[in-house]
């Protein structure tokens, strides 16, 4: 299980016994979601990725959102 937690335009995204594995966040030039790793030694279980890849498509379909940093 991976637990997802909102801030400042990003999710991080933290196993279930407490490791964080890394950032989803949104790229606005290529209007994407990513994962980015918290760092190279990251090895993410079949069930991590599962779940990342779940939110990511959760997401696109507007099953999940985050919120927006809005800057003015």
């Amino acid at each position: 299980m991976v637990l997802f937690f909102p801030i400042n335009q990003e999710l991080d995204c933290i196993s279930s016994s407490g490791r964080i594995l890394g950032k989803i966040k949104f790229d606005v030039f290529k209007e994407e979601y990513l994962f980015y790793p918290d760092d190279d030694s990251v090895v993410l279980s079949d069930i991590e990725v599962a779940c990342v890849a779940e939110r990511i498509a959760g997401l696109y379909a507007g099953k999940y959102s985050f919120p927006m940093q809005d800057d003015d």
